[in-house]
């Protein structure tokens, strides 16, 4: 894969590998609206094997990517892009990115704004036309920054939680 541009020197993007499963976990509950575990069972909870299949599965699919901001070698920053065939638009490829976390400690230096820029240059090498994203309505912040990127929130959301 061409590597996709970065607009900060200090700041890696990559895929992520099984290495990272660990500290993507912790990010994800980090950023959590409900979070409210400490830090010690954050780091026994992101240890579950269940995060190591469901890794597996991403890093197995040519429709998902998985990726990690890196700054001086630490993982300060995750996200998703699935990449959604569909017939809408004559057939136009969609893009959903999903779980973007920045370590609450390093918010406000550009690392999102890196994230998404990487995100959306992935999918447009993809062949994307639409992405999409959505975001907790409790995280007003982040709505502002993704609007202050361009997103319009055009529709309303929903979610149902199923058996498995």
């Amino acid at each position: 894969m061409t590597a996709l541009p970065v607009s900060a020197p200090e700041i890696t993007i990559r895929r992520a590998k099984a290495g990272d499963v660990a500290r993507i976990a912790e990010l994800i509950m980090l950023g959590a609206a409900t979070q409210t575990m400490t830090p010690e069972a954050i780091r026994e909870e992101a240890r579950h094997p269940g995060y190591e299949s469901a890794f597996a599965e991403i890093d197995a699919s040519r429709d998902n990517g998985l990726f990690v901001a890196e700054r001086d070698g630490e993982v300060v920053g995750t996200f998703q892009v699935t990449l959604i065939p569909g017939l809408v638009a004559r057939g136009r490829k969609r893009g959903k990115i999903e779980s973007v976390h920045v370590a609450p400690e390093c918010r406000g230096m550009g690392i999102g704004k890196i994230m998404i820029g990487h995100a959306l240059a992935f999918a447009e090498q993809q062949g994307v036309g639409l992405i999409e994203l959505s975001s907790n309505k409790s995280r007003l912040d982040a709505h502002r920054f993704y609007r202050n990127l361009g997103f319009d929130q055009s529709h309303e959301g929903f979610k149902k939680q199923l058996g498995g």
